[in-house]
């Protein structure tokens, strides 16, 4: 399994594709899994299942909304989805890839667990999500990358790209400096991280990790 991570903009997706082809023409089937708590397949059905009911707390559409703010301000509401959102995580890290693995798929995470500790961190600080069993379990027994690549560019920078994608989300500036030195943070201290600069052309950074896969 290859991990990708990083700030908006920094060239995440552009190389996930890239890759994607690469195995493609050396014959090895790929799975593109993008893994970010509250927002895997499994949430994201249970939120079209939801509304489909006619559910009127949901919120009808995902991201940032007035209707999602408030309905997180319940305690009981927001642990529900935060345990649910794990649930599914710990489903697809410990169980799905080990399966598609075994029969001969390399998966290719757009996005892994350290993202999904910064967004946590970042949003739902009160309810320290990293003390609970369940996350203690999922890094405990989650598949570990065999390479895991973190891109990373200045927030500016990321803010700029994400206007010309027309990123319906988009971080503020203060948020994304404060997801800038996590990532630098976890690069410095995690000797097995592969630090990309988002600023190297397109093709460098696409020979780059095609390399680094031979080693």
């Amino acid at each position: 399994m290859i991990a990708f991570s990083g700030l908006d903009g920094a060239g995440k997706s552009t190389q996930i594709e890239l890759l994607q082809k690469y195995f493609t023409t050396k014959g090895i089937d790929s799975f593109i899994l993008w893994s970010r708590g509250g927002y895997t397949p499994g949430i994201n059905s249970l939120k079209k299942l939801l509304r489909f009911t006619g559910n009127k707390n949901i919120p009808q559409k995902n991201g940032s909304s007035k209707e999602r703010d408030n309905l997180f301000k319940n305690k009981f509401v927001r642990k529900m989805w935060l345990f649910l959102a794990l649930l599914d995580l710990i489903w697809f890290y410990i169980v799905y890839i080990r399966i598609k693995e075994a029969i001969g798929t390399q998966i290719i995470c757009d996005r892994y667990i350290f993202d999904t500790s910064i967004d946590f961190k970042l949003n739902y600080k009160k309810d320290k999500v990293e003390s609970w069993l369940l996350w203690k379990v999922m890094i405990f027994l989650a598949k570990k990358p065999k390479k895991h690549f973190v891109f990373t560019i200045t927030a500016k920078e990321s803010l700029i790209r994400s206007k010309l994608k027309n990123e319906p989300f988009p971080d503020s500036e203060e948020t994304l400096e404060n997801r800038l030195n996590d990532y630098l943070n976890f690069i410095a201290t995690k000797k097995e991280i592969i630090h990309i600069d988002g600023n190297i052309s397109i093709e460098e950074t696409h020979n780059f990790i095609t390399q680094e896969l031979t080693k």
